[in-house]
């Protein structure tokens, strides 16, 4: 159950990574900085990480730079602790 909840948040927060680029873009409506790393911190990082750099989005924002890895680097520590226990 678990493992589908990762594929899931994973593969949205991409899209949605691509999706806020096609609007930045097209100068529609943006999903806010906070909304990304709000998806990112609730098991999204790795699909927020290959967003940003499949669809060359954020990049440039050092928040983005260095928030992104770290989250995921937490979240991959919290796994192997948790997998760990078991």
């Amino acid at each position: 159950m678990i493992r589908w909840y990762v594929l899931f948040i994973n593969f949205i927060t991409f899209l949605v990574f691509g999706w806020d680029k096609q609007k930045a873009r097209n100068g529609g409506w943006r999903t806010p900085e906070r909304t990304l790393f709000l998806l990112a911190a609730m098991g999204g990082s790795a699909g927020a990480w290959m967003g940003m750099y499949s669809f060359r989005h954020k990049t440039a924002k050092v928040r983005f730079k260095v928030g992104i890895p770290a989250l995921l680097l937490l979240q991959a520590i919290a796994a192997w602790l948790f997998l760990r226990i078991l």
